[in-house]
């Protein structure tokens, strides 16, 4: 026994070794860079709406949260057509893989008329879910209307997007949401404070700058990707053949769970969103402070979790099962240190950050100061839950354990906890904030229990 668990000791320790650790760093550094600049983007949004007024960073925050959601609803198809992408890549058939992103934007872009529909014609209920105030709904509403049509946009670079980062080409999906992500904060500034011409716009025009630059990045991209040889964009044909009865069949079998699991977990986030508004008016500004924040200082993790996911699917698609558990195990220690050395940097610069959001009152600067501690302490304690169903569990196909642990965790403790101790105890901002993270507690068990028993390692492709 003694020497079963030396043997199985030194097998792991011999799987931390330069070469996949760099494989790992090469997938991970593009991708994180990608998300560090998306997250950078909704800073800078905030920081320039910020000059405005806090009713502007309030409305802000709460239209973001729900765009943030039908973003995340479309993900869930374009995260499923990655699974696949990534294990025909790894069985190397190169049909597979063009079959698999046709789909992929096909059922991604008609998923995607549901949330444009429902933020497009339903805006002012939207917002009326998480603010009473009315100068805050009238304007985070006329900010929806304009932004639900770049869903449409959405649909297609993520698509993209999972199909490059599944056959290792990261860095170019890295460059063309970097143009933009650039195009996006320049006009920003063109249209919310009215240079080169523009009106003064305010919050209208950082929606119209989102979606002038969304569909500016959809044409740079078809054009990139016609003129690049090394990398096969699909056509009419591809199309067709994916719309056969069993590809079809086989992505929906993974993206209408993951599809729900995304849209019950992007839906929750939206809830607290909406607890803290009823509870607190202080509190719905600094969340709308602390949110894009939170999402810069995840980037880290999610750029780990999404390589892991591409290496470790690589692994199952060529059938080599030992691999993938080991170096799942390698990545999981990675991705828990990289977020401690994130949260601790992110602390060493808080006055700095806080200091750019002008408009903020000293109560509402206090407050923040509270929030963002507990940020720090609650990006460590999402490490693992969020590198195990990013990264591993969903790469592995295991989509339906990933719906029903958010189902449980998120919405069976985490949303109701936190909505009685704001709305029936009344405590105070920091502490309903405090009880957003309760959650990922829950999640630590489950998914330790789940990646040792091997269950989510299902060959696809």
């Amino acid at each position: 026994m003694t020497s079963n668990k030396r043997t199985i000791n030194s097998n792991l320790l011999a799987q931390f070794n330069a070469p996949i650790l760099k494989q790992l760093f090469a997938l991970a550094l593009p991708i994180t860079l990608q998300s560090i600049f998306f997250s950078s983007k909704g800073v800078i949004d905030l920081i320039m709406i910020g000059q405005l007024s806090e009713n502007d960073i309030a409305a802000a925050g709460v239209a973001s949260r729900a765009l943030f959601v039908a973003t995340i609803i479309i993900s869930g198809v374009t995260t499923a057509g990655a699974i696949l992408i990534a294990q025909y890549f790894g069985k190397k058939d190169h049909l597979g893989t063009k079959r698999g992103t046709a789909l992929t934007w096909l059922l991604s872009s008609l998923l995607a008329l549901v949330p444009f529909a429902v933020l497009a014609l339903a805006s002012t209920q939207v917002m009326a879910i998480s603010s009473n105030n009315n100068e805050v709904k009238a304007l985070g509403s006329q900010y929806l209307v304009v932004t639900s049509f770049s869903l449409l946009c959405i649909a297609f670079t993520g698509s993209i997007a999972a199909y490059l980062r599944s056959i290792h080409q990261a860095s170019t999906s890295l460059y063309l949401s970097s143009i933009g992500i650039i195009l996006n904060i320049l006009l920003n500034w063109v249209f919310i404070f009215g240079h080169f011409g523009a009106p003064q716009m305010g919050l209208k025009g950082a929606a119209i700058a989102t979606l002038i630059s969304s569909v500016l990045e959809v044409v740079i991209t078809i054009i990139y990707l016609k003129l690049n040889r090394y990398v096969t964009l699909f056509d009419s044909s591809d199309i067709k053949q994916a719309l056969q009865f069993p590809y079809i069949k086989q992505i929906t079998y993974l993206a209408f769970p993951t599809t729900v699991n995304f849209t019950l977990w992007a839906g929750g986030l939206f809830a607290y969103t909406s607890i803290m508004g009823q509870a607190s008016s202080e509190g719905l500004i600094v969340l709308s402070i602390i949110t894009p924040i939170e999402a810069l200082s995840l980037s880290f993790l999610i750029g780990i979790a999404n390589a892991s996911a591409v290496i470790i699917g690589n692994h199952i698609g060529a059938k080599d099962f030992e691999s993938a558990y080991h170096h799942a195990i390698v990545f999981n220690v990675v991705a828990i240190l990289v977020t401690l050395c994130v949260s601790l940097s992110l602390y060493a610069i808080k006055d700095n950050l806080l200091d750019l959001f002008t408009s903020m009152s000293t109560t509402t600067r206090d407050l923040s100061n509270k929030f963002y501690l507990i940020l720090c302490i609650g990006i460590v304690l999402r490490s693992l839950p969020t590198m195990m169903v990013v990264g591993v569990l969903r790469a592995g196909g295991d989509v339906k354990f990933c719906l029903h642990q958010d189902l449980l965790t998120q919405w069976c403790f985490g949303i109701p906890l936190a909505a009685i101790g704001a709305l029936l105890i009344g405590l105070n901002p920091e502490w309903i904030f405090a009880l957003f993270f309760l959650e990922t507690l829950f999640k630590w068990f489950a998914c330790i229990h789940r990646f040792r028993s091997k269950k989510w390692l299902n060959y696809l492709a």
